[in-house]
């Protein structure tokens, strides 16, 4: 099946944006062509653009503290393994001091690298990271792929506690959702919230089904 996620908040749609780059990022650095590791430090620029848009440690921190207080309710619950709840719990909380650990503005290190910077703004030109703008980036891209994926990983790695914590908030959102089967009769399918709090809506259909859904929402209908 194919699943569609559609972020019914702003600081969920940053989430949502910020795992697929980091999943980029993880599959592109694992490569050993030049192209590979190119596409991996572009999607490196990305995130930090986007990392920048919003005060994203505390919103971060406060997402994950509303997801421990929802955890926390199911304590002495018969249904709840005691085990996996503490594991949980454990996981926010590492994640959280992760968080709060992170000095300065995310991403701080790659502006101060007159080098990466030089490459980011080339790279912002059609066809402007050619051998002959970057020499030096060419001789990068031309080093052995283990010295390459080395720098990529030094690169990315001070962003870890993010990609943890959104690693964490997600799957315990995904997680928290019931799965309901829903006929749109003609192409169209409309959904009272009544009073209900959503973050987030999934859609999955069937791979041989030639549709693609549109999805709007606020806080009374979807």
């Amino acid at each position: 099946m194919i699943s569609y996620e559609y972020p019914l908040n702003e600081r969920i749609r940053t989430l949502l944006r910020l795992e697929d780059l980091f999943v980029k990022i993880a599959h592109f650095s694992s490569g050993t062509a030049p192209q590979d590791h190119h596409v991996a430090l572009q999607t490196i620029f990305e995130t930090l653009e986007v990392a920048s848009r919003a005060d994203l440690k505390v919103d971060l921190v406060q997402e994950l503290e509303r997801q421990r207080q929802i955890l926390m309710s199911f304590r002495n619950n018969p249904d709840i393994s005691e085990e996996a709840l503490a594991g949980a719990l454990y996981e926010i909380e590492q994640a959280s001091t992760g968080l709060l650990a992170m000095a300065g503005k995310i991403g701080q290190y790659l502006r101060e690298n007159e080098w990466l910077m030089s490459i980011r703004s080339r790279a912002a030109i059609p066809g402007g990271v050619c051998q002959f703008d970057l020499p030096a980036y060419h001789y990068w891209l031309n080093r052995d792929p283990e010295v390459r994926r080395r720098d990529l990983d030094t690169w990315i790695h001070p962003m870890a506690p993010i990609r943890d914590g959104i690693e964490i908030v997600l799957r315990l959102l995904r997680a928290s959702g019931r799965a309901e089967s829903q006929l749109a009769r003609s192409g169209a399918f409309q959904l009272t919230m009544a009073g209900r709090t959503a973050q987030m809506v999934r859609v999955r259909l069937e791979r041989t089904d030639a549709v693609v859904p549109e999805i709007s929402a606020n806080k009374y209908a979807l």
